[in-house]
């Protein structure tokens, strides 16, 4: 079955090219042009990832995102903005997206993005297990913990000492990768490969955006900040 995609975009002439060519990659697309119908097709039948423009008269796209959200709605979210400012870019976070792409983008880069978001989100194939894998194997850990963080993947739950962290999907997966490799300097590409899917290169500011927020929501004031930059090469996490 085609993966389906709600897309929200008011410019007429954006969202019929980014519908046809979202239509030829394969996917099902159901394509709106405001903030109040992409929330009344969201709630007639759950797509698998949604796509909204920032900016749409009335509701707009910030809007739809944390009205999903606080519904439970966990659907995968690509923001499209014109917005080009880091705290404009962290308000999308805040709301609750995954993902953003700036305005005027690429195709093949909203295409990847999609990629990355929805292999995140799929389930794991069905099918017969190899012929030499164990026939009981070692059931996963429960939790992850490095530099005071305490994380439960399977819950998708993360604590800092006795604080809860509120953490979106891709900030957990982020904060997972870190303190999985606690004490390892990892670099941009190796970060942009395990949680995007795809290295968007040196120019890039989309890792720097997700490190910042996350660092706003782990370092309370007082306490040591853990997720370092290592210049020229990428981030680390470690309590000094």
């Amino acid at each position: 079955m085609p993966q389906t995609v709600l897309l929200a975009e008011d410019d007429r002439a954006i969202r019929h090219a980014l519908q046809r060519a979202l239509t030829l990659e394969g996917y099902q697309v159901t394509a709106v042009a405001d903030g109040v119908e992409a929330l009344a097709q969201a709630h007639r039948g759950r797509p698998d990832v949604l796509v909204l423009d920032v900016m749409m008269p009335g509701i707009d796209g910030l809007q739809v995102c944390r009205a999903l959200r606080a519904e439970g709605d966990r659907t995968p979210i690509l923001m499209l903005t014109a917005l080009v400012e880091t705290a404009d870019r962290i308000a999308g976070l805040d709301a609750g997206a995954d993902d953003y792409v700036v305005k005027p983008f690429d195709v093949e880069e909203v295409f990847a993005r999609l990629r990355a978001l929805l292999r995140r989100t799929s389930p794991a194939p069905a099918g017969a297990a190899p012929a030499d894998a164990p026939k009981q194997p070692p059931a996963p850990e429960r939790f992850v913990e490095a530099a005071g963080i305490r994380m439960d993947p399977q819950a998708r739950r993360a604590w800092r000492g006795g604080r809860e962290l509120e953490l979106t999907r891709t900030e957990f997966e982020l904060l997972e990768l870190l303190v999985r490799n606690a004490g390892i300097v990892l670099d941009h590409s190796t970060i942009y490969d395990r949680i995007w899917g795809y290295d968007f290169g040196p120019g890039s500011k989309n890792l720097a955006v997700y490190v910042g927020y996350l660092r706003r929501k782990l370092d309370a004031p007082g306490a040591p900040q853990l997720i370092h930059t290592v210049r020229g090469v990428g981030y680390v996490l470690r309590e000094n």
